[in-house]
């Protein structure tokens, strides 16, 4: 179920660079410590040749805290929910997961304090807990939606196929499709083929949830029923949530903190109100104008 990488960029799987403790650029944290954190990118640049994509990043995500980021293309923003999901690797700094390292490994042995970069395994293992809805739906055009959304769990998570059905069900009444189960996503709308795409991703019992402009794909007309999907997961689940969009109003209802990108870095973060009426940054105030 992984995208591939953009054509013009190298591919997820070259090796990242050892870590490398370079200079703080850029800063944002949720407190609580390691004990309450979710997510923490530590000093994290990702370059592509030359090209700076993210820029020395230090950002905590609180363990059930609602995320959201936003900034103009090619701010950094879909980098950070690419490298969770190890689609890309690091080139500098760490990335950890629910306290422990998790762009990286312990080396083991006599060196086993040194982190060296994660082997396919350790990925594998380790990213079971984070799911993702891309933009574009990308579900099996040849399965019906409930086979779609069961295939992962059997053969990723060792659940029985019953066990999967019955969650599958229970998550598409969850999404107001339970009388779509056996319907080809063909024969959908793109609004209901991304609500599949959501219990998809929630099948896999994900502590955390990325969210790549979910609704951008989508006839405007479509949007709403997305978000309040979205919106009931936000509001009757512990789930953490990272999210990029350009919905504001959405944005704004999920949203305990908002970050602000721009060229790799965060100009701006608070509260997602006080963020968006009243942002302090001049790059944020202009962004702001530009999106509604």
């Amino acid at each position: 179920m992984k995208q591939p990488p953009p054509a013009d960029k190298p591919s997820a799987a070259a090796v990242p660079r050892p870590v490398s403790v370079a200079k703080n650029a850029t800063s944002e944290t949720a407190g609580g410590g390691t004990a309450g954190e979710a997510v923490r990118f530590e000093r994290v640049t990702k370059r592509y040749g030359e090209q700076v994509v993210l820029d020395g990043l230090d950002l905590v995500v609180g363990r059930g805290e609602r995320v959201t980021l936003i900034g103009p293309s090619g701010s950094g923003k879909t980098t950070i929910l690419r490298l969770l999901m190890t689609l890309e690797r690091v080139t500098e700094g760490v990335i950890h997961v629910d306290g422990r390292p998790y762009s990286h490994m312990p080396a083991g042995g006599a060196d086993g304090g040194r982190l060296v970069p994660a082997s396919e395994r350790y990925l594998a293992e380790r990213r079971r807990g984070i799911g993702m809805v891309f933009q574009h739906f990308n579900l099996f055009p040849h399965m019906s939606v409930l086979d779609n959304i069961v295939e992962a769990p059997v053969h990723v998570l060792g659940e029985s196929r019953d066990a999967a059905a019955a969650r599958a069900r229970e998550l598409l009444g969850m999404v107001g499709l339970a009388d779509k189960a056996g319907a080809r996503p063909t024969r959908l709308s793109g609004g209901q083929q991304q609500r599949v795409a959501i219990a998809r991703a929630l099948a896999m019992r994900p502590e955390i949830l990325l969210l790549d402009e979910v609704t951008s794909a989508l006839d405007p007309e479509l949007v709403a029923e997305v978000l309040d999907v979205l919106r009931d997961i936000a509001r009757d689940t512990d789930i953490t949530l990272l999210c990029v969009t350009h919905e504001m109003g959405f944005a704004r209802d999920v949203s305990d903190r908002i970050l602000m990108f721009d060229r790799g870095r965060i100009v701006e973060s608070g509260p997602a109100g006080r963020l968006l009426d009243t942002p302090a940054h001049e790059r944020t105030q202009a962004f702001l104008k530009s999106v509604r």
